[in-house]
């Protein structure tokens, strides 16, 4: 056992640093430290970063084999059910994206004879192997009924692929016939239901999964949603947000689009996330625990916000849909603890590049829902989700993390609250890391040095005459009896679940004395607010 000191702003600080046989038993310790710089922001996202998905997938939807969507769509979900209504209000407010890749085949049942209201039928001949599918207005009142009362910030993804014809190069072309969609967006307003965006497509981008549209003509069905947005909101304070394409990252396709629709015709670019590859590989957990493979997607983060500011557009970049793994994920891998390591990983990256918003596939459905689909009980990644949206708050701030690549590290300005929350976490199963963090400001100016002692008295400092601790608060997530790919998650060592009425659990730290290192156990997520971490960013 030895002692390990950290030099940080003319002041010392003091703790153990325990050898690879203490207290971890059979595993090692190590010792490393994080360093903040709080003097300005890296990027902002908005208040609502945190979003989710609903989709439109019927239960014959199967992949491999297995039919993982049930009663999970937007048509048939139980919107009376409590722990649902539950889970989104306990964000206050959850955004949430309706949409997916059938909504391409949507009709709105608006009252044109000429369009039939018939549900999705499943036809391997059709493009995403089903038939047109509709939405009728009496399901759009309940659901718009349930997402008042939830007080959810709802994205509603339009079928873009209205009027299109086959192409010679094999994309679809011709204009966007937007007349469905128009009265739709009508019928909406004149209910009296907000929408805060109106996404225009989904995956009909770059090559496009099972359809594509070029990019000019995109551009051109972009800047049709925009003109009928003016013309149906004209008069209101604010209109809704024209997003699109909600697809996959293509420098060229999104670099012509952004350039076409600009200076202010698109209001967000969205790109989709699906990293680790097919549901079936045998190997997800593999690259989800390899920080190698978590880095690659940084370029596609960079990239974009590269396009962005060269274009000299105000557009911003969400993501618009990420499940990580594609064709409705892997059960016991995208709905488990294990998960849980990317998708924090994937937020903090992700806010770090300037994205605003980025929205999980999916609340419910599929093999990656936030929620399980059966007993609506929250999966892991739920409580992963609602610890963010409490305690990071907009502003990214940078971080350089000292010692192994094992420990992934994001800082934040603490949300409606002072100093900052520092994320952490250690994809070893193997090692713990004590991390202290640092700046070249840290601390209060008024923590001075006690002559008396040898070391830096920062326990405590003076406030309005009274004295007050240093203490921080602590979140520590792991799963339980130590198996990541368990579908309960503890936090300081209690079980997370809903009660007998359908509640979300409260969420209760642990309060650390600052003079104590940050321990990160094998395979743990920590969450850290530290209020006495000095950072003019946050003010």
């Amino acid at each position: 056992m030895g002692v390990l000191l950290l030099q940080l702003s003319g002041f010392c600080f003091w703790f153990w640093a325990f050898g690879s046989a203490a207290a971890a038993g059979e595993r090692e310790a190590a010792a490393a430290a994080v360093a903040v710089e709080g003097k300005y922001a890296a990027a902002a996202g908005d208040g609502d970063f945190v979003c989710a998905t609903l989709d439109w997938w019927p239960p014959e939807k199967c992949d491999y084999g297995t039919c993982s969507w049930g009663l999970a769509s937007l048509l048939n979900l139980n919107l009376s059910n409590p722990i649902l209504l539950n889970a989104i209000k306990e964000f206050s407010p959850l955004k949430l994206r309706l949409g997916g890749t059938l909504q391409d085949k949507v009709i709105y049942d608006t009252g044109d004879p000429e369009q039939k209201c018939t549900p999705f039928v499943k036809n391997d001949s059709e493009i995403f192997g089903f038939s047109e599918g509709c939405l009728p207005l009496k399901r759009w009142d309940e659901l718009n009924d349930f997402f008042r009362k939830a007080g959810a910030v709802i994205i509603f993804g339009l079928n873009a692929l209205n009027g299109r014809v086959p192409m010679p190069d094999g994309s679809l072309g011709g204009p966007w016939n937007y007349s469905n969609a128009a009265s739709f967006i009508r019928y909406t307003v004149n209910r009296g239901y907000t929408i805060h965006g109106w996404e225009l497509g989904n995956e009909l981008s770059g090559n496009g999964v099972g359809a594509r549209v070029g990019a000019d003509q995109y551009a051109a069905d972009a800047i049709a949603l925009k003109s009928i947005i003016d013309d149906i909101y004209q008069g209101f304070p604010a209109k809704p947000l024209v997003i699109a394409p909600g697809g996959f990252f293509d420098a060229g396709w999104f670099s012509e689009f952004i350039t076409k629709t600009k200076p202010s015709s698109l209001d967000v670019i969205t790109h989709h996330i699906y990293n680790l590859g097919p549901g079936v590989d045998d190997h997800l957990i593999d690259k989800i625990l390899d920080p190698s493979y978590l880095d690659g997607e940084a370029g596609t983060f960079s990239n974009l916000q590269g396009i962005l500011k060269a274009a000299g557009t105000k557009t911003v970049a969400w993501v618009g849909e990420a499940g990580g793994a594609y064709n409705s994920g892997h059960h016991l891998v995208t709905d488990s603890f294990v998960f849980s390591f990317w998708y924090l990983d994937q937020l903090g990256m992700a806010s770090k590049y300037d994205t605003k918003s980025y929205c999980r596939q999916s609340l419910i459905g599929g093999n990656y829902g936030l929620l399980n689909r059966i007993t609506f009980e929250p999966n892991p990644d739920y409580y992963s989700a609602l610890l963010w949206h409490r305690l990071m708050g907009k502003i990214a701030l940078l971080t350089n993390f000292t010692g192994t690549d094992k420990i992934r590290a994001y800082a934040h300005c603490a949300r409606q609250s002072q100093g900052i929350t520092l994320l952490l976490i250690n994809l070893s199963g193997n090692t713990t890391t004590q991390v202290f963090a640092t700046t070249a400001a840290a601390f209060p100016q008024s923590l001075k040095r006690d002559s008396s002692d040898s070391r830096t008295r920062f326990s405590r400092i003076r406030r309005h005459g009274k004295a007050t601790n240093f203490m921080r608060e602590e979140y520590h997530l792991t799963a339980e009896d130590g198996n990541l790919q368990s579908q309960t998650m503890l936090l300081n060592g209690k079980i997370l679940a809903v009660d007998s009425s359908g509640n979300i659990p409260k969420f209760e730290p642990i309060q650390v004395e600052a003079s104590q290192p940050l321990m990160v156990a094998p395979f743990s997520i920590v969450f850290a607010h530290i209020p006495y971490f000095y950072a003019p960013a946050c003010r």
